[in-house]
């Protein structure tokens, strides 16, 4: 893992928020959840925005993440949906 400024700015644990870009099926955001709840358990509740042809799905999702090194976890594991195209 990579030593960057990051661990001094943010303060952990903290909540983060990923943006999830995916291709536009209904059980994005469940697909999403079920990653989310493997390494982070609680209660969700992402916002959903279809682009503007309505093929993507832009799904924001806050996280409570404990270290820099969870949120890598957390890009891995949502990057590695079948469905999803991005993950910021």
């Amino acid at each position: 893992m990579q030593k960057t400024r990051f661990d001094e700015l943010v303060d952990f644990p903290c909540h983060f928020t990923f943006k999830v870009m995916g291709v536009a099926t209904e059980s994005l955001p469940e697909q999403i959840i079920e990653v989310v709840q493997q390494h982070a358990p609680g209660d969700y509740s992402p916002t959903v925005k279809p682009s503007s042809k309505g093929n993507y799905h832009s799904v924001s999702i806050s996280i409570r993440v404990e270290s820099q090194s969870h949120i890598e976890t957390l890009y891995t594991a949502l990057a590695a949906i079948e469905d999803v195209r991005y993950v910021l």
